[in-house]
């Protein structure tokens, strides 16, 4: 439990176990106690990174505009690895983690042993643009107007989620609790700093099809939103596989964390094989 400096703000990190490192991204809504399920099964074979985000208590939430971004959130992933001394690791992001996770693959390729990005995707289907910026200028609007209890209410029962509370009534109802600890100010800031401004998916088009790290997209097949940008995903980024998880929607790593930790296994199993293969070959 140490913290980070990174561009004007102190991130709030945890470590567990040790070997290959994994450094997971959380989203927009959670925090780093929603990678637990894989914390707790990776950390018995590879060194598992998680922190909070810029605006996610107990990091610092900046009061500043300027200090939310996308650029910020790359960099962010970037000095938790200084900070624990880790020059390679696997990447694993989830919805905004995802974004994070292929920008940061984008921005140091040589840091970048492997991806993972689930659920990503979300704002960049060009018919549905337009209600994405809507939506979310509106819910940062809410939060700073109502707490983050009631303003996220209506985001957090959308039908991105409907399974979670289907399949987990307890587990929806601890991130609902989670989120509701989470900074009015420091989401709203993210929410227009970061989500509002980020370039969508398709606009990364030619840097992700430059990409050389293995990349595993993951998506529930009820995650409409999603859909699409992860197929987008597995035809341009060259060593990319498709997991479409069937009656799942947003939360994946949670909604079905035995199937997300086993499909994840398998291919940083995958990666290191071949990682290893490779370097036989070079030697000889």
């Amino acid at each position: 439990m140490t913290y980070a400096e990174s561009q004007g703000a102190r991130l709030y990190v945890e470590t567990a176990g040790c070997g290959t490192p994994i450094v997971f991204v959380h989203e927009f809504a959670g925090d780093l106690r929603n990678w637990e399920p894989q914390v707790r099964f990776f950390a018995r074979r590879y060194r598992c990174i998680t922190f909070n985000a810029r605006g996610y208590p107990p990091s610092d939430v900046p009061e500043d505009l300027a200090l939310y971004s996308q650029e910020h959130a790359v960099e962010d992933i970037a000095n938790v690895m200084r900070h624990c001394g880790v020059e390679q690791a696997h990447i694993v992001g989830l919805s905004m983690g995802g974004y994070a996770a292929l920008n940061f693959a984008i921005a140091h390729p040589a840091k970048t042993l492997s991806i993972v990005a689930a659920g990503a995707g979300h704002g960049s289907d060009a018919d549905k643009r337009d209600a994405f910026l809507q939506a979310t200028d509106a819910l940062a609007d809410r939060v700073l107007q109502m707490g983050m209890q009631d303003g996220m209410r209506e985001y957090l029962h959308s039908p991105a989620r409907r399974r979670f509370q289907e399949k987990d009534p307890r587990g929806f109802a601890e991130f609902n609790r989670q989120c509701g600890e989470h900074s009015a100010t420091g989401s709203a800031l993210t929410a227009r700093g970061c989500q509002l401004r980020r370039p969508t998916l398709y606009a990364l088009q030619d840097r992700l099809a430059q990409l050389r790290a293995p990349t595993l997209v993951i998506t529930g097949d009820d995650d409409e939103l999603c859909l699409e940008p992860a197929m987008f995903l597995k035809r341009t980024i060259p060593d990319a596989r498709l997991c479409v998880m069937p009656r799942t929607t947003h939360t994946v790593n949670l909604e079905e964390p035995d199937a997300f930790n086993r499909v994840v296994a398998d291919f940083l199993t995958e990666v290191a094989h071949t990682g290893a293969e490779h370097g036989a070959r070079a030697q000889g």
